[in-house]
């Protein structure tokens, strides 16, 4: 754990370096995040999907506007989807570094 120490002006924080097994408890607690982060997306995808659909059934919109929309909503979700993907991976790695 960590040890302070007071020499009477400065308080100290004695940080040990991270053993092997602390790095791969700290890799499964980032792709769980990730994952986490991930599922939001899809959330968000499936409400707006939810949304277009509606509106689509309601005859507010033409087919063809609906399903330009749904095209962006699919490829802003594998966007961002691969952008965190992209963050989780680089994380891992920081934390893998010796």
């Amino acid at each position: 754990g960590i040890m302070p120490n007071n020499d009477g002006n400065v308080l100290r924080l004695i940080i040990p370096q991270l053993t092997q097994e602390r790095r791969k408890e700290l890799c499964k607690t980032v792709s769980g995040i990730g994952e986490e982060g991930k599922v939001a997306i899809r959330n968000v995808r499936r409400d707006s999907m939810k949304a277009l659909t509606k509106l689509e059934k309601d005859g507010n919109s033409s087919k063809d506007t609906i399903a330009d929309y749904q095209d962006n909503v699919e490829k802003m979700t594998a966007k961002h989807v691969k952008q965190v993907e992209d963050m989780v991976g680089a994380k891992e790695k920081e934390v893998m570094a010796v």
